[in-house]
């Protein structure tokens, strides 16, 4: 009961205000209210970043225009970043309202890009017919085909012509691509070691501290759930990859592969024991220090410190 009064109530407000018996404010109304209450010019640009809003609004040239912003008044490099978050299903239906925009080459290459940074495709003379907007379409159905089985999807990007059949090229594409499922592609991985390899080398971990480098290899190549040969492929293909890298650093440290070896699966196992809620006892830092250099005589107490304040404070290096 007080809480049908309450509707009562609340509706009878509403139709005061100018709302219709639909909830929605009366189109008068409703620019009333807009123009009474927009902010200031300098609280609007800080507000959203120096775009301003406002003057779009008001430098639209006719009535037929009133509500939601068109897109196709927006720079472009605005539209661009709205749709961006679109996948190709709503693509498609957004392309029914913003015909312009739908057939816009400029638009979709910049689509593919932002998405597959890297199809060999890019860097070859297009063919008779060819459509950025259509090569968008190819590439989110190879995707979703590579994330249900990882060689059919790298078949199908051959068999467009999207990628040369060359592991170095499928290295490139997987580094610059984001829409690929990890699982899949940890066991896609494990297979072709060949593109393993290129993909490694890929990475420049120039000037880095050794645990974000290695936070970093492992947001490309995910680190497998257990313990194993493959576990043991990456490091050691990273601490040669790190060791490359640095060369400078190695040498001032007295460091080598093996001794960057050492290193990264202390760090995993530290990772392991900060992290985990099933260890009560963690490991503290003197501890830590004292195993490693037992692995590792050549390195520097403080050296093997900053790496356990950097697991402490920034969490573990494989999550």
């Amino acid at each position: 009961m007080g809480q049908g009064l309450w509707r009562v109530a609340r509706n009878q407000q509403l139709q005061h205000q100018g709302y219709d018996g639909q909830g929605y404010l009366t189109r008068e109304h409703g620019r009333r209210i807009a123009t009474n209450n927009v902010p200031s010019t300098s609280h609007r640009k800080q507000a959203q970043g120096g775009i301003d809003i406002y003057h779009l609004l008001k430098t639209r040239k006719s009535k037929e225009q009133e509500g939601f912003i068109n897109l196709e008044m927006l720079p472009p490099e605005l539209s661009f970043t709205i749709l961006s978050y679109l996948n190709a299903t709503d693509l498609c239906l957004a392309s029914c309202v913003w015909q312009d925009l739908a057939n816009d080459e400029l638009l979709w290459q910049g689509l593919c890009k932002s998405t597959w940074g890297h199809c060999s495709i890019y860097n070859k003379n297009p063919p008779l017919g060819f459509s950025f907007r259509k090569l968008y379409m190819q590439l989110d159905e190879g995707s979703l085909t590579f994330n249900a089985n990882p060689d059919e999807g790298v078949n199908y990007f051959m068999s467009k012509g999207i990628l040369d059949d060359s592991p170095k090229e499928i290295a490139k594409f997987i580094f610059c691509t984001r829409t690929l499922n990890w699982k899949k592609l940890r066991i896609y991985l494990d297979e072709r070691r060949d593109v393993l390899d290129d993909l490694v080398t890929l990475h420049n971990f120039r000037n880095q501290f050794l645990p974000n480098a290695l936070r970093e290899f492992f947001r490309h190549i995910h680190a497998p759930e257990e313990r194993g040969e493959y576990l043991e492929t990456l490091i050691t293909k990273f601490s040669h990859r790190f060791c490359a890298c640095n060369p400078d650093l190695m040498r001032e440290l007295g460091l080598s592969p093996d001794a960057v070896y050492v290193l990264c699966y202390s760090l995993i196992l530290l990772s392991i024991d900060l992290t985990s809620p099933h260890v009560k006892n963690k490991m503290s830092k003197r501890e830590f220090i004292r195993n490693t250099r037992r692995a590792a005589q050549n390195i520097s107490e403080d050296f093997v410190g900053h790496l356990y304040d950097n697991i402490y404070l920034i969490g573990h290096v494989a999550a």
